[in-house]
């Protein structure tokens, strides 16, 4: 038989197959036995394409952060930049959720990744925040996306709202109230992020005009 006119294993499939193990078995569930068995080859022959353990998730941590769709930064328009630049990097947190027990306490060394994290500051710079302040709401993003990515505000009331009442009458009435808006819990967790996005841009705007005032 001739050689066949494809490897059978790259160092992009393996990547891709040890996201969909994280996706489906979460950051634990990420071993090379696992992994080999979901490619049908030996543990051993995955080392010919990546050398270690953390070689195959720093390969992760590039396939999602492709995803990231950095262009809305570029916006003139920066609140609306921001916006388009925050929906879009929750959403592929929302798509890959394993990913962040994983990945969020790794050190910030792929270029695609620096790239994202300049244009980000480079976005808020223009939107009227000195380099410490705009460090610090950078900060301030990752923990509002990716929070709301990894945990729900209504993942943890597992009653209908009704069923808190007499004991818990101001959550009952919280609940009801969200939920009678549409979407039940998602729209109340969904509602809940643009809100606490909308404040974040209304104190970027109301600290960047205080600023231009003090220089009038």
């Amino acid at each position: 038989m001739g050689r066949p006119s494809r490897a059978l294993l790259t160092r992009e499939r393996i990547a891709a197959a040890a996201l969909d193990v994280v996706d489906e078995l979460g950051a634990d569930g990420l071993t090379m036995r696992a992994l080999a068995e979901r490619l049908g080859v030996k543990a051993a022959s995955l080392y010919n394409h990546v050398e270690s353990k953390e070689a195959l998730v720093d390969a992760v941590s590039q396939l999602v952060n492709e995803e990231i769709d950095h262009t809305p930064l570029a916006d003139p328009d920066w609140r609306a930049g921001l916006a388009g630049y925050a929906h879009g990097y929750r959403a592929v947190f929302l798509r890959h959720p394993n990913t962040i027990a994983l990945l969020a306490r790794r050190r910030v060394e792929a270029d695609r990744a620096l790239r994202g994290y300049d244009a980000l500051l480079g976005a808020l710079g223009r939107a009227g925040l000195d380099p410490a302040d705009a460090a610090e709401t950078a900060a301030a993003l990752d923990y509002l996306v990716l929070g709301s990515a990894l945990e729900t505000f209504t993942a943890g009331f597992t009653r209908e709202p009704d069923g808190y009442r007499p004991e818990y009458p101001a959550l009952a009435d919280a609940l009801s109230g969200s939920f009678a808006r549409g979407g039940g819990a998602s729209g109340l967790d969904g509602r809940g992020f643009e809100l606490a996005l909308r404040l974040l841009l209304d104190g970027i705007d109301g600290r960047a005009s205080g600023k231009t005032a003090d220089r009038i």
